[in-house]
């Protein structure tokens, strides 16, 4: 069976890589389930503090293989979009801060990968949409992500258009971080995901973990959830670690066992 997800750790990062070129990387039941697999293997060895997520030269994911939707029945598609749940519960709860890395075309169920990412990273030439409506299919499931990264009514825009948008496009309604020019992607990328990675993984796992816990919570709800962290997070052994190498004025050591780079003199 051919690999359709290929996984290289380097230091403190994963580099996951969507590669079905036949089918434009269409999220297939085959491509999430591997997906899924690759992912939460990541997760459960705790070795790499951030996953870069990335397609193919000139797609990222061109969403779900409408071919699968029509030949199955209403169980049968069930099961499918509950794979796909499936999938964005592994890329949400993983302790690994998840950065989409996008280069060409990225629609429907794929654009969903990249809003349900911690962080994203497009290159210039990329493009997104929620297509589906010119098919019949409204993108119900991507509208979830999509809404909670980018202001309602350009959310809806997207969502009843179905037109293409560019990546600076995206940047500016907030789906992603960065936009660099094709061929430095790459570096831009792994320049943000090194930012994330020289932290401590047990910290980073709490602070992902209490930032999507208090997101739909009312401001002052929220502020209780986030005190208790807090105080608990302040006992934790990197914590306890990381305050005194800052009243040293020293470099922190985590005690993750993860190897990153050396950091870079000031």
């Amino acid at each position: 069976m051919k690999t359709l997800v290929h996984v290289e750790k380097k230091g403190p990062l994963a580099r996951v890589r969507m590669d079905d070129a036949g089918r434009h990387n269409t999220l297939t039941v085959e491509m999430m389930t591997e997906l899924k697999a690759r992912l939460e293997a990541i997760a459960a060895a705790r070795e790499t503090v951030v996953v870069i997520l990335e397609g193919r030269e000139n797609v990222f994911s061109a969403g779900h293989h409408l071919g699968e939707i029509q030949e199955r029945d209403l169980h049968g598609v069930h099961a499918l979009f509950e794979l796909g749940y499936a999938l964005k519960r592994v890329i949400r709860e993983m302790p690994q801060v998840v950065l989409a890395k996008v280069r060409g075309l990225t629609v429907a169920a794929g654009l969903e990968l990249v809003a349900a990412s911690d962080l994203a990273v497009a290159a210039e030439t990329a493009r997104f949409g929620t297509t589906g409506i010119r098919w019949g299919l409204f993108c119900s499931t991507p509208g979830v992500f999509l809404s909670r990264n980018v202001p309602r009514k350009k959310a809806a825009e997207m969502l009843f258009t179905g037109r293409l948008y560019s990546a600076e496009e995206a940047k500016a309604m907030g789906l992603v971080n960065e936009v660099a020019p094709d061929e430095r992607l790459d570096a831009v990328a792994e320049a943000l995901a090194l930012q994330v990675a020289a932290h401590s993984l047990d910290v980073v796992e709490l602070g992902k973990r209490l930032f999507y816990r208090q997101y739909p919570l009312d401001e002052w709800t929220a502020l209780a959830y986030a005190t208790e962290v807090i105080v608990r997070n302040s006992k934790h052994p990197d914590a306890v670690a990381g305050i005194q190498a800052f009243l040293d004025k020293r470099t922190p050591a985590w005690q993750d066992g993860i190897e990153r780079p050396a950091p870079a003199p000031k």
